[in-house]
């Protein structure tokens, strides 16, 4: 096997690390500045932006795109580390218009949208002009059985009228999020995985109504600020149905495997942030006569670290290439593979890096904190661990090549 990148994807990565250091690192401590006191865009984030377009650095996760639309057209396998340098930062996706949610809608829209819908909803996003949600998860259901999703979208005439409460909705509180792709029932009495359809609502329907933003474990999304929102009789066309009723599902599933993924390659980058600031940490900082590195707690730390890492990176991979070769629907137990261990090791070395930072770990003055509520949110987000650990079950006990049929139950019965 060639674990080496591709000539293409190494130039890639080549060329965004060296404008991450010189135009994205710099501008961190007046992002931050910024960020504590405002949910608006930093104002220098159009020109990051406008730089990094003239680079060609644009629109990178989105492998299918059509001749006139902005973007490198990379791989999977290819946008894996160019997705690892961005996610050391929370922030620096977006200046690259690679930031969730808009890349999996972006990736919906593409897929499963009418070419008007497409020209009126999807090229704004292509070009930075606005921002949008995905509303799925409730409050008053279990939204890990997504059958359980309760919104209402029910015909009327040449419209549709919406009901429901939609919560945790990354991206939803955002001043410039103009639009979102909501889930419903359009038919109650179809079958289980029928019943759902998905429509586009523009954020200023009457009815919409941003109820609070929300924040998780003290922690604020500043890039896609969460949102509660409620529809109240908000009446849309029928038009901005997209694809067939009842089709919900397949939608929502085109999105959230890129989304899956493109969480994990970023969260690889984040925990090798982490490992690094143990080392730097543990070097200069002294207890009881010694520097903190030289004990071996804290050497085992940072090599279980490591070893960790290289196994997510490996895993994560071998998903984005299955993905590239196999689609969607080829990818599902590689993805759900991600899924379940990547969180888990992200929750590991932030633990392991406040753990060395101390007090410092849980301040404003690290990321560490922040990672640590991230990898407890991304094992809940996207299918909790139990949906995908209940998946993964399922493909590994196969009766054509699982426990039923197994040789070693046979010659050894209990």
């Amino acid at each position: 096997m060639d674990f080496e990148l591709s000539a293409r994807s190494e130039q890639w990565r080549k060329k965004l690390q060296a404008f991450f250091d010189h135009e994205v690192l710099p501008r961190h401590r007046a992002w931050v500045d910024h960020t504590a006191t405002s949910r608006e865009t930093p104002p220098f984030m159009a020109e990051l932006q406008r730089k990094a377009r003239a680079a060609g650095l644009w629109n990178l996760g989105l492998p299918e795109l059509a001749d006139d639309e902005p973007g490198t057209r990379l791989s999977n396998l290819e946008y894996a580390p160019l997705a690892e340098i961005m996610g050391r930062l929370f922030w620096a996706s977006e200046v690259f218009n690679c930031q969730a949610p808009d890349v999996p809608n972006m990736i919906a829209l593409h897929n499963c949208a009418t070419s008007e819908q497409k020209a009126r909803w999807l090229r704004p996003l292509l070009e930075a002009e606005t921002r949008s949600a995905f509303g799925m998860t409730e409050p008053d259901v279990a939204s890990s059985d997504a059958t359980n999703i309760a919104t209402t979208i029910v015909r009327d005439q040449d419209d549709y009228i919406i009901n429901g409460r939609k919560w945790f909705i990354t991206g939803a509180a955002h001043p410039r999020c103009s639009f979102l792709i909501v889930l419903g029932v359009t038919d109650a009495d179809a079958e289980r995985t029928r019943r759902h359809s998905c429509v586009i609502v523009p954020m200023d329907t009457p009815g919409v109504r941003l109820i609070r933003p929300l924040r998780w474990m003290g922690c604020e999304d500043h890039t896609a600020p969460i949102g509660e929102l409620a529809f109240d009789n908000a009446r849309i066309p029928r038009s901005n149905l997209i694809g067939e009723e009842g089709e919900g599902f397949k939608v929502a599933q085109v999105r959230l495997g890129p989304a899956r993924i493109h969480h994990c390659m970023r969260s690889i980058g984040l925990c090798e942030l982490l490992i690094e600031l143990m080392v730097a940490r543990s070097a200069e900082r002294s207890a009881f006569g010694r520097t903190i590195i030289q004990y071996d707690t804290v050497q085992r730390w940072i090599a279980e670290s490591r070893v960790e890492l290289e196994q997510a990176r490996l895993l994560a991979y071998r998903c984005a290439w299955r993905l590239d070769q196999a689609g969607h629907h080829g990818a599902w137990r590689d993805v759900s593979l991600i899924k379940v261990a990547v969180p888990a090791m992200l929750q590991r070395i932030a633990d392991r890096a406040m753990q060395v930072f101390g007090a410092m770990g849980g301040s404003d003055d690290t990321p560490i904190h922040q990672a640590l509520a991230w990898g407890r949110l991304l094992r809940i987000g996207d299918g909790p661990d139990e949906v995908h650990l209940r998946q993964i079950f399922r493909m590994e006990a196969m009766p054509s090549w699982g426990i039923a049929n197994s040789p070693y139950l046979a010659a050894h019965p209990e």
